[in-house]
């Protein structure tokens, strides 16, 4: 019987359950009066669903819906929205009553008839709390009396999972390992490599990995080996909610591979050493042909052994014209490639804006604390000398024993408040990070935890002014620890050292060609004391001239580049 016309015949009761579907089940035959007095009582309905797929969000309410055609009062006929198989019930209404014994186990509690249409042949089944298992194809069913239609529909359950982290992984052959990866998302999202132009980058590894509740974890591992890119964007797709969350990484250029000088070179110097022997092999084979065309002239020894002196003479200013031209080539090779754009930041730290528990070293380049059983309920903090108005610089701090105490380093603004105990954040215009009770951390508002392989024990802090960008690295291996970015900076900035607790020391690491700019003199407001203990005498603070060198070797990021979280 085609659809629409479907009837249930014989003596078959509703209460033992519809047929398969497109089924008959007549177990016994009746008159045919009595067939025909069926097939006129019974009210022949089609039942319409929705034709496009059902998008619904992970955790969220959605409902199925269907109809009868013609309309007509569906209240009490018996209804079933099912997966694959008739008795995989997801929701059952029998006799204006919801029937729970027939629904499957993942939708109890879950799911309610929305009843408020019934009267005009519309119903749907309301899933509450979507889940990754609710996504699939449902059958709605309908039966009135000995009749019974259905029709098909699609849910597509969709989620966002969390942000894409990416981080440098190290160097690997030529270039720079980086690795992007996402939790929690359904369906299998889409993940895609971009350059700073936006253009796609296609070569690049993914893995896909699925938790117990159905929700995708991808991580994708892209090589970059041209160290002009600056940063590479790594963005993951939703592929049916057309949504997308993305996060851009910063490449510093020192974090590529170097390439020898001498490779270059080689590269240079081969083709002139075969240059040379094929200029050898000629002069051999000249010689030769020369002595060759003396025998058969019959010439004179002497006259042969002059044209070899000759000969070899050619051959000896040949060989020092081709060793100046390759000494030339060679010392083409070592251009200036040590040019960055951030340069090495003399600090000296300033015993006047020392607490009063802190020692200093004679060279004003180490602190620690006077007494570090004691606790002073304070926090101990000192500043640097010079102060930074613009531009791009670096500093590396040396932390001994600060793996069991409590300690930061960075930069803050010159009129921060420094007096008792103060909280760190970028609001209060401090941006730093450093060890403390609940581990490593950088002091964001709600404190980052950072989750490192090995707590550092000498940390590069990266001011760019203009930008607005503090960076922090781990200078033992030179991966990205933090990075403060889209900072609002005004007025003076000053190096800013930190300790609390714990026998540790902060010492500042001398520099390649360390350079001087004008200090800035901080406001008397925030001095906390005269001296600075036994450990060295206050100096008071100065001015030095600038003395930005060009073509200095510095391992930083570029000014231009845009670093983001790590």
């Amino acid at each position: 019987m085609p659809t629409g016309q479907r009837h249930l015949t014989g003596h078959l009761s509703t209460d033992l359950g519809p047929p398969e579907r497109g089924v008959h089940s007549p177990p016994l035959l009746p008159p045919l009066s009595s067939f025909l007095s069926r097939v006129c009582v019974a009210e022949e309905f089609q039942v319409i669903g929705p034709t496009d797929p059902i998008v619904a969000v992970l955790g969220k309410d959605i409902m199925l819906p269907c109809r009868v055609s013609p309309a007509m009062n569906v209240r009490n006929m018996e209804m079933r929205w099912f997966r694959s198989k008739f008795s995989e019930a997801a929701f059952s209404y029998k006799n204006q009553h919801e029937n729970r014994e027939e629904q499957l186990a993942q939708y109890a509690g879950r799911t309610s008839l929305v009843e408020d249409l019934l009267v005009r042949g519309q119903a749907a089944l309301r899933i509450h709390g979507v889940r990754v298992p609710d996504n699939g194809q449902y059958t709605c069913f309908f039966r009135k009396d000995s009749f019974y239609e259905e029709a098909g529909l699609e849910l597509k359950v969709a989620g966002m999972g969390s942000a894409p982290q990416v981080h440098i992984t190290g160097p690997e052959g030529d270039g720079v390992r980086v690795v992007c990866m996402a939790l929690g998302w359904f369906p299998e999202p889409q993940v895609q490599w971009r350059d700073p132009r936006g253009e796609k980058i296609h070569e690049f590894s993914e893995a896909y990995t699925k938790d117990s509740e159905g929700l995708f974890s991808v991580e994708a591992a892209l090589v970059v080996r041209d160290s002009a890119v600056g940063s590479v964007t790594c963005s993951i797709l939703n592929p049916t909610l057309g949504q997308e969350k993305e996060m851009t990484m910063v490449i510093p250029e020192p974090f590529f591979p170097r390439v020898s000088p001498w490779k270059p070179a080689f590269l240079v110097i081969l083709p002139l050493l075969l240059l040379l022997l094929l200029g050898a092999a000629c002069c051999t084979w000249r010689e030769h042909s020369v002595r060759m065309r003396e025998l058969r002239e019959q010439g004179t020894l002497c006259q042969a052994k002059e044209e070899d002196r000759q000969a070899k003479e050619e051959a000896l200013k040949d060989t020092a014209e081709l060793q100046a031209m390759l000494a030339w080539r060679k010392a083409q090779l070592y251009a200036d490639w040590r040019k960055e754009k951030f340069q090495p930041w003399s600090v000296t730290l300033d015993p006047h804006s020392a607490h009063s528990s802190i020692a200093l070293s004679s060279d004003k380049k180490t602190l620690n604390l006077k007494d570090s059983s004691e606790d002073v309920g304070d926090t101990c903090s000192i500043l640097g000398l010079q102060g930074i108005t613009s531009g791009c610089c670096y500093w590396e701090v040396e932390v001994k024993g600060g793996d069991k105490s409590v300690w930061a380093v960075g930069v803050c603004r010159s009129n921060v408040n420094r007096e008792g105990w103060y909280k760190e954040t970028p609001e209060k215009g401090f941006w730093n990070l450093g060890h403390f009770e609940s581990g490593f951390c950088a002091c964001t508002s709600n404190s980052t935890k950072l989750s490192l392989r090995e707590n550092p024990h000498k940390v590069g802090v990266f001011l760019d002014y203009d930008h607005g960008d503090v960076s922090f690295y781990n200078m033992t291996e030179g991966s990205h620890i933090f990075s403060f970015t889209a900072a609002s900076f005004s007025g003076t900035l000053f190096p800013y050292f930190m300790c609390i607790s714990g026998d540790v020391s902060l010492t500042l690491c001398p520099l390649e060609a360390e350079i001087q700019k004008p200090s800035v003199p901080m406001n008397n407001p925030f001095i906390l004391g005269e001296t600075v203990g036994p450990l060295g005498e206050g100096v008071p603070s100065g001015s030095s001239e600038v003395g930005a060198h060009p073509g200095l070797y510095v391992p930083l990021l570029s000014c231009n580049s845009e670093a983001m979280y790590a």
